[in-house]
């Protein structure tokens, strides 16, 4: 995240939830991509946890509002609550599980019951840095998405590969959306909440003041 717009307002707020079965890695995910950390040790997940991170998409800031959620099945009514007012759904397997992909059906099922029509979904393979215990080729993964309609990618959370990407990917698509006009924007059911107009303004002047402290006129 660029330091210089990190307490800034947004132009969007993209509301992000993440899903799949329990220990497929979506709470290191989401440490991932806001803290820049991972946990070796697994903590099960009781209701949901929370964070967000800022990107900058063709001079606008999108702030990137993103719920994680139990994957237990104790939990499923309470995950089903989240999808609501989503702009975009991660549906997460672990790699070397396989019942955690034979599962993604009723994840997507529940996606699609419960989102708005216009809620980007998002398969993503986690753990990919145990490539060596795979047991979901990453051809059977992109040809699933496909299937579904969905953008695809394989991840590590502990590494950090793909995580920025799977993020910036993801909203870059439903900036392009935006623009096209494909969401109702007065209607917050979409998962996306307007923010300032003034700050593309702002974040130009921000990116000025933070060369003028870098010194150089150029």
């Amino acid at each position: 995240m660029d330091e210089s717009i990190g307490e800034m307002n947004f132009n969007y707020l993209l509301k992000y939830v993440i899903v799949g079965d329990a220990s497929v890695g979506k709470s290191n995910l989401l440490l991932r991509y806001t803290h820049g950390e991972f946990r070796e040790e697994y903590q099960l997940t009781i209701g949901v946890e929370f964070g967000s991170n800022n990107l900058v998409i063709n001079n606008s800031i999108y702030r990137i509002q993103i719920w994680d959620t139990a994957g237990q099945e104790n939990f499923r009514s309470i995950t089903r609550s989240y999808y609501k007012n989503s702009a975009c759904a991660l549906i997460v397997y672990d790699i070397t599980r396989r019942v955690s992909f034979e599962s993604l059906s009723d994840w997507i099922e529940d996606c699609k019951n419960s989102s708005p029509k216009t809620v980007v979904m998002v398969l993503v393979g986690n753990k990919c840095d145990l490539a060596q215990n795979r047991e979901v080729n990453e051809e059977e993964g992109r040809e699933f998405a496909e299937k579904h309609g969905m953008l695809f990618f394989e991840t590590s959370a502990k590494t950090g590969q793909n995580v920025e990407e799977l993020f910036k990917q993801s909203a870059t698509l439903i900036a392009k959306k935006i623009k096209e006009n494909y969401y109702d924007l007065e209607n917050d059911s979409c998962g996306i909440k307007k923010g300032d107009e003034e700050n593309n303004v702002v974040l130009g002047n921000a990116k000025a003041n933070e060369k003028e402290k870098k010194g150089g006129c150029c």
